[in-house]
């Protein structure tokens, strides 16, 4: 499920990413006027970038805590940023649907790696001493 996760993530952000880098024009009519067209291409590239690690790694099945931390980080910290500014009107309030996917994303996260950890463990409690 987390090799799952991962892809998912990363098709996710390939769409995001690459949206307005296609259709700067179809992105602005969905989302609200931009004022500065140049900050909406850096972080439509950073959110490519960040595609393309996560589906590298699953690729590779090298999902390592490195790429779990920068996939939750990254769904947060873009959910931190869309929440703010759209509940300021900063933002359109569409940006806030993209945050509550953000959300799932982390729970999928959340959930993926406790079943993994559940499965190697085997559902027995881990404690750093032996038990007495």
């Amino acid at each position: 499920m987390v090799r799952l996760v991962c892809v998912v993530q990363g098709v996710y952000y390939l769409m995001r990413g690459l949206w307005p880098l296609v259709s700067m024009d179809t992105f602005v009519a969905v989302t609200g006027p931009k004022t500065d067209l140049w900050l909406v291409d850096a972080v439509s590239v950073l959110v490519t970038v960040l595609a393309s690690v996560l589906l590298f790694a699953a690729a590779r099945h090298q999902i390592t805590s490195a790429i779990w931390l920068l996939a939750i980080a990254s769904a947060a910290a873009l959910m931190v940023v869309e929440s703010f500014y759209a509940l300021r009107g900063v933002i359109w309030a569409v940006h806030l649907l993209d945050a509550v996917l953000e959300v799932g994303l982390i729970a999928l996260w959340i959930i993926a790696l406790f079943r993994a950890r559940h499965a190697v463990t085997g559902g027995a409690p881990r404690h750093p001493h032996p038990v007495r």
